[in-house]
């Protein structure tokens, strides 16, 4: 477990305490942005499932693929 430092708005911070337990708010936290992270995760893997869906983009990144290595040796580790 890590603490984060976080800064929030005075009249926030003073509502959370009015009405959140002490012993409770990291759990409260700790939910809400587990929830905000997996949406935009989702939302992301969303867009990268349009890219890859994207038959124009595929065709423009397959002229890419002819510079690959384009001066550069590969090397030998």
């Amino acid at each position: 477990m890590r603490k984060v430092l976080v800064s929030i708005p005075d009249n926030l911070a003073d509502r959370m305490k009015a009405i959140i337990p002490p012993r409770q708010r990291s759990k409260v936290l700790v939910k809400l942005l587990e929830d905000e992270v997996k949406r935009r995760e989702s939302e992301l893997y969303q867009c990268a499932l349009e890219v890859e869906d994207d038959q124009a983009l595929s065709a423009e990144m397959e002229d890419w693929n002819t510079t690959i290595g384009d001066g550069i040796d590969a090397e030998s580790w």
